[in-house]
């Protein structure tokens, strides 16, 4: 028999839903990118094994079960530190959002990227039911490219790191004060791309792919 699952903050959601008649498509577009990202980074956490099993709950989102982080203060760290790119991604000064998995010694080990670009100038009516049936098809491939991934070390750590087309002011908002320099390392060599997804349609094109170190990478 089949059991009810619970849906990913409908509070949260039913709230925002409320003042969609007043919202721009670009608006629109960033706000329900933003919560994609919120779900897709809390499934890529849950793929990696950085957390017992058990951290985590299955909830409902788009019509596919998704795993989102049961911890307070993991749960968060990944919603406020998306939710704060809003104001940034409206405005397509959000170039990539980067998970990156990095080792004892700040060295990133892999890095799932989100590539990012949101029409400013679309002026049609935003069809949301296709845009989250896209976004919808993201989970479906991340939840199975596992065996696209690495096997990370015991102690490895990991953080959410944006990547901005021009540095926002700190008068355009108070979240632009959040975001500081990462002292995570780069990589020296031009780093493997592996494809995950893609989809490019009005107002949004977005792609997923991991990064992974070349073999001509030094070794520390």
């Amino acid at each position: 028999s089949s059991k009810h699952r619970p849906e990913w903050g409908n509070t949260q959601r039913d709230t925002v839903m409320d003042r969609r008649e007043n919202q721009s498509s670009e608006g629109e577009t960033a706000r329900i990118l933003v919560e994609f990202l919120e779900v897709a980074i809390n499934s890529i956490v849950f793929l990696k094994g950085v957390y017992p099993s058990g951290a985590f709950e299955r909830r409902r989102y788009m019509n596919v079960v998704v795993q989102r982080a049961r911890h307070p203060q993991l749960r968060d760290y990944i919603h406020s530190t998306v939710s704060t790119l809003l104001p940034f991604i409206q405005k397509g000064l959000v170039e990539r959002v980067a998970v990156i998995f990095f080792n004892a010694d700040c060295i990133p080990v892999e890095r799932f990227v989100f590539k990012l670009v949101v029409n400013q100038s679309y002026g049609s009516k935003l069809e949301e039911a296709d845009l989250e049936f896209s976004l919808r098809s993201f989970l479906i491939k991340l939840s199975v490219s596992e065996s696209l991934t690495k096997v990370l070390p015991h102690d490895c750590r990991w953080e959410i790191i944006a990547y901005f087309r021009s540095l926002p002011q700190a008068s355009m908002s108070k979240d632009a004060e959040l975001w500081t320099p990462t002292d995570t390392r780069q990589w020296q060599q031009p780093p493997i791309l592996i494809p995950i997804k893609s989809m490019s349609s009005e107002p949004l094109c977005l792609q997923l792919y991991l990064e992974h170190p070349s073999s001509s990478e030094p070794k520390p």
